[in-house]
């Protein structure tokens, strides 16, 4: 897997790089600013990149706005964004064009290295990995919505943990119930939303995570 990093501070810069190199990833360019990542992704065009929300050289979203412009270069390029803080418009945005392969972690899930280097291959393979903490406070911003309304508290607890990326079998692990169980609250929750029901687990995601952001 070969991987771009963004990250303006150096410890963790360098710390990400030898997680990598200790998992058999290749890091092929490492860059502490918005253009020098733009320009890494471009030349490099590598299986997923690593980006930090906040950049040089205005330290608000330039990592993220970099990450977005290398996209519409680039479509479908595997983006991982790391942030200090849940700000759900960054989260929003990066979902905005529901293309898929994107992950929103915050930094300190950095810590738990086997769980952090699995989300990242995930998202290198198109899937959609998004941070427990995102998602609830996605869930929430929506709690009031008629339609998220009509789902019982299990529903509610199977979505967020859909979200978040996890199969009908993680789920069922956390949640100590069945596949088949998973599987009925799921399709509820299709129904309720008014979404169609999909066999391909990263377009179920998908269509969670585009009804969260509409």
């Amino acid at each position: 897997m070969r991987i771009v990093v963004a990250e303006d501070l150096a410890l963790l810069r360098d710390g990400l790089i030898r997680i990598f190199q200790a998992n058999g990833c290749e890091v092929v360019e490492a860059v502490d600013t918005g253009p020098a990542l733009i320009r890494a992704l471009t030349t490099h065009r590598p299986d997923v990149a690593i980006v930090d929300v906040r950049l040089p050289p205005t330290f608000t979203n330039e990592g993220l706005r970099a990450a977005i412009d290398a996209r519409r270069q680039i479509p479908g390029l595997p983006i991982v964004v790391l942030s200090q803080y849940v700000e759900q418009l960054y989260a929003r945005e990066l979902i905005s064009d529901r293309a898929g392969a994107v992950g929103y972690l915050l930094k300190d899930r950095v810590m738990d290295v086997e769980r952090f280097v699995t989300d990242v291959r995930q998202v290198a393979a198109g899937s959609t990995v998004m941070d427990p903490d995102v998602v609830s406070a996605l869930l929430t911003h929506r709690s009031t919505d008629p339609m998220l309304l009509k789902l019982s508290p299990r529903e509610h607890e199977v979505l967020a943990l859909m979200a978040q990326g996890r199969s009908n079998a993680a789920i069922a692990a956390r949640m100590f119930v069945t596949d088949k169980t998973v599987s009925k609250h799921s399709n509820s929750i299709f129904t309720k939303l008014g979404l169609k029901p999909s066999g391909d687990d990263n377009r179920r995601i998908m269509a969670v995570l585009a009804y969260l952001e509409g």
